[in-house]
């Protein structure tokens, strides 16, 4: 597994902050390094994205220092309840489901699911029915994928789920696909880098805006408020307003 150390800030030694189980200097924190803008690998051997940066401000409001470590989505929650990290930072969903097994933060940001489909393609609509005898496919274990499943898939459809995002826009643009449910920001950015001419966005999908926030292993209250207080700061002092604005031009919160 894939560990890279940024030294967020001057360390306060010796001083417990709370962590829950990371030791008071450092903060260990989970990501999915394939979930472009919020979160990739970086020429250096690093990541770069939204999520790294936002990370990389709350631990310099902390005074730790922030360790990332790159885990597959589909064994995220289970790497966290094993302590290979402290947090998860990573664009995830509250869901009730996820809610019996870990503790979220307030959220981050907020954020509502696309659909995307090849041009030319007699889909024309976000209504279940126009998806019956289609291939819609999403990535697993993630909240477009159960939308998929239960939306489209009841509807009809033929749904099929990918480790990741980047391999079921893979298919949509090779044209294996007709449709691909995903998350907006990270699906207008896979349009705009990979996409132009294969696909275009059929728009949001009504009642999906939901709260993206960190995970915390169940109990561990005192990480959870140290991390609540640092996304208030840096709301407060503007440094979440200047990410969100470098990567988005406006303000996703």
């Amino acid at each position: 597994m894939k560990k890279f150390k940024f030294l967020a800030s001057a360390l306060t030694l010796g001083c417990s902050l709370g962590l829950g189980g990371a030791q008071a200097d450092t903060l260990r924190i989970g990501l999915e390094a394939a979930y472009p803008p919020f979160s990739a690998p970086s020429a250096n051997g690093g990541y770069v994205g939204f999520d790294i940066d936002i990370s990389t401000a709350l631990c310099k409001q902390m005074q730790v220092e922030c360790e990332f470590v790159a885990q597959d989505w589909d064994g995220i929650i289970p790497a966290l309840m094993a302590r290979k990290f402290d947090a998860i930072i990573s664009s995830m969903a509250v869901t009730p489901e996820r809610a019996k097994q870990v503790d979220f933060t307030d959220h981050y940001y907020r954020t509502s699911m696309s659909v995307a489909v090849v041009r030319g393609s007699s889909i024309q609509s976000l209504d279940a029915k126009a998806y019956e005898g289609k291939v819609v496919g999403a990535q697993s274990s993630s909240t477009p994928g159960e939308y998929a499943e239960d939306v489209y898939g009841k509807a009809g459809a033929e749904v099929r789920l990918y480790p990741t995002a980047d391999e079921a826009g893979s298919d949509l643009a090779g044209g294996r696909l007709d449709a691909l449910v995903h998350d907006k920001y990270p699906l207008i950015e896979w349009m705009r880098k990979h996409s132009k001419d294969c696909c275009k966005l059929l728009g949001d999908l009504p009642d999906t805006q939901g709260d993206i926030a960190i995970a915390v292993r169940k109990g561990d209250d005192a990480l959870r408020t140290r991390l609540n207080q640092a996304i208030q700061d840096i709301r407060a002092d503007g440094s979440y307003q200047r990410v969100s604005q470098r990567y988005f031009g406006l303000d996703i919160y």
